[in-house]
């Protein structure tokens, strides 16, 4: 019985001892730098260039006034065409985050290939059919691409929701990234208050700039979060430390959660390095 209980102990020691040489190696690894929209329990995770790209297709619908079913058909059709990176080539002609094709009309190699152009241009096409925002996501999402694979789009739908919900704006403090803490002066105040102007609009009014804070007047608490949302995926290259809105905060190089902090009441308040 001593000898049993000898061994148990050991293995108690050994999982205790595994545990902390995981933990301190888990410290000196470079963290993972993803961001994830968790909606309705659904939980889709994007890499940083794939959040950035994700973000401006939602922010280009939230300014063209376009319910979060178009963004949830952009995202679906976008992810099945190239998985939101912005490629220089694909099947014969076809550019870009959509795979539209300048042969087709979609505009010059370069317009495909800057995703602000590609975006609204999926969107002008998009709102030309009659109805699309009651029709499947497959359904619409084939309307415009005319695609070999029309059943392709389908499977990204529960993705492609989540991410259109929470980066519209819908889904309150859903949408986080786990980035590392930028390092100090890599953040450009002015830069990122010409980027949302420029995307937004006087949906997002004018922001003031302080030093490397920046803070941002909303339309509405919708718009808010779209905008607040919109940071933090481009917090990466933007060298954002913090981002806060409606009571909550979200930081580089700490937990990927929006934390309780802040008023309730406000505008979006961002944190450079």
């Amino acid at each position: 019985m001593t000898a049993l209980v000898v061994v148990a102990l050991l293995g108690v020691g050994a999982v205790v001892g595994l545990r902390e040489i995981t933990s301190r190696l888990h410290r000196l690894l470079p963290r993972a730098e993803d961001c994830t929209a968790t909606v309705g329990g659904h939980e889709a995770t994007l890499n940083a260039e794939q959040a950035e790209n994700a973000a401006l297709i939602s922010a280009i619908a939230v300014r063209r006034g376009l319910p979060a079913r178009a963004v949830t058909i952009a995202l679906a059709t976008a992810m099945q065409e190239s998985k939101l990176y912005n490629l220089e080539g694909g099947d014969r002609d076809s550019l870009g985050l959509f795979q539209q094709r300048p042969s087709q009309g979609w505009g010059t190699r370069a317009q495909v290939l800057d995703p602000v152009h590609a975006a609204n241009a999926f969107y002008d096409a998009l709102v030309k059919i009659p109805h699309f925002d009651t029709l499947e996501i497959t359904d619409a999402a084939q309307q415009v691409q005319r695609s070999a694979y029309p059943s392709a789009y389908a499977k990204h739908e529960p993705d492609a929701r989540a991410l259109a919900s929470a980066l519209t704006g819908y889904s309150p403090h859903a949408f986080s990234c786990r980035f590392n803490a930028p390092e100090a002066g890599t953040g450009h105040p002015a830069a990122l208050s010409k980027e949302v102007s420029g995307l937004f609009g006087a949906l997002a009014g004018q922001p003031v700039v302080r030093g490397t804070s920046v803070t941002i007047g909303v339309s509405s608490k919708t718009t808010g979060w779209a905008v607040a949302h919109y940071v933090v995926a481009e917090a990466q290259r933007l060298g954002v430390r913090k981002v806060s809105y409606g009571g909550r905060t979200w930081s580089t190089g700490d937990s990927d959660a929006w934390k309780q902090a802040g008023p309730a009441h406000g505008p979006v308040t961002i944190t450079l390095a």
